[in-house]
Formats: structure tokens, C-alpha cells, sequence
């Protein structure tokens, strides 16, 4: 009882199709998912620029480090700032120095800088080798 596509009632018709409704639902679904994603990978590139600059102030704090203990003396009590360059990134170093109870020893706090921004911190002890 096949019946001939021009004898179909409109009501038939119109139920075959999309409701307005439907393809705004649909297009809110997709545009939520869009934006959740872009949001996702935003927050993936600020981790890896955050991880990115902990790392090039973890290479100056080392480097300042090392030569302090290759001058083989004890560095100079009070507050010593240097710029360090690492992959074209400019890092401040603010090293506090200060004295211990043992006189061969130093207690150096170390904050690493970008942009005025504080990136890491640093605390050791210092002795003559």
C-alpha cells in the first residue's frame, strides 16, 4: 500500500523536518563545546608559558648559584640584584644574604622576577668548600 509522495498530507510533511527549536538547541550545544574547548587550550598555553618562565628563572637562580661557589668566598652580606638573560626572557635575581650562626656559612634567599612579576623563590645555605 505504497501511496504516492503528492497524496502525503501537509501535517506529514512538516513532521519529516527540524523545528526552529531543535536547530537552536543544536547550534547552543555546539557553540557550549566551542567555547569550553577554546577555554581548555587557553589554559594549556598559560601552563606551558608558566612552566616555560619557572624554568629559564630556575637555570638564572642556578647559574648565580654556581658562580658564587666557584669565586670560592663567601658573598657579601645584604641584598645583591642581577639580570639574567635565558632565551631572550630578561630575569631579575633579589638575593638576600645574610649571615648564620656558623661564620662559614651564608643564607641566601633568592626571588627570580619577569616583568616585575615574582616567578620563584629560592632558599639555600652557602659554605666555603
Amino acid at each position: 500500500m505504497n501511496t504516492p509522495a503528492h497524496s502525503l498530507k501537509r501535517s506529514d510533511l512538516r513532521a519529516s523536518g527540524f523545528t526552529l527549536i531543535e536547530v537552536l538547541v543544536a547550534l547552543f550545544i555546539v557553540a557550549l563545546t566551542l567555547i569550553t574547548g577554546v577555554k581548555a587550550s587557553s589554559t594549556l598555553m598559560q601552563s606551558a608559558e608558566r612552566q616555560k618562565s619557572t624554568l629559564m628563572a630556575q637555570l638564572c637562580i642556578d647559574n648565580y648559584l654556581v658562580a658564587i661557589r666557584l669565586s670560592k668566598q663567601l658573598p657579601g652580606v645584604g641584598e645583591q640584584v642581577t639580570v639574567c638573560q635565558q632565551a631572550s626572557q630578561n630575569i631579575t635575581l633579589k638575593a638576600l644574604i645574610n649571615t648564620t650562626p656558623n661564620p662559614s656559612f651564608r643564607r641566601v634567599d633568592i626571588q627570580a622576577f619577569e616583568l616585575g612579576t615574582p616567578v620563584l623563590s629560592v632558599s639555600t645555605v652557602l659554605g666555603l668548600l
